[in-house]
């Protein structure tokens, strides 16, 4: 996990993420680092594995450490997120696009806050564009 960088008091974190386990014990590590605040995990499902949902069952579960959680759907996932986001309720979120995205954690982050990216890639660019995002 590495920090990108800091805006507004919310600290923006990239992680390689590609499975379930690991998304987990990364959310637990974060969680003993900051105590109580707010984190929101944001997943790019972009190993072949995740892409084919084979964690699909796995992931909310995985990613119930976080307070708020935002899955990047985009349109040739090869399954559907909708059973994910349901199981987390309230905290569950879908984008289908990296700019909405970037520009929807921004309007949610708030001071405080510890946005954790994780992904296998670039993700799009969404951590400079959530940073400039958050910068305005």
């Amino acid at each position: 996990m590495q920090l990108r960088g800091e805006v507004r008091g919310v600290r923006v974190y990239d992680d390689f993420a590609h499975h379930p386990t690991a998304i987990a014990t990364t959310l637990d590590g974060l969680r003993q680092r900051v105590g109580q605040a707010r984190i929101i995990a944001v997943l790019e499902p972009r190993s072949h594995t995740m892409r084919m949902g084979v964690h699909r069952h796995t992931l909310a579960p995985a990613l119930a450490g976080a307070d708020e959680v935002w899955l990047y759907t985009p349109p040739d996932l090869g399954w559907d997120t909708g059973a994910v986001v349901g199981a987390l309720g309230a905290r569950g979120h879908t984008s289908a696009d990296v700019g909405e995205l970037a520009t929807a954690l921004a309007r949610a982050a708030r001071t405080g806050d510890h946005v954790l990216i994780m992904s296998n890639g670039g993700f799009g660019g969404l951590h400079d564009k959530l940073l400039a995002a958050l910068a305005t």
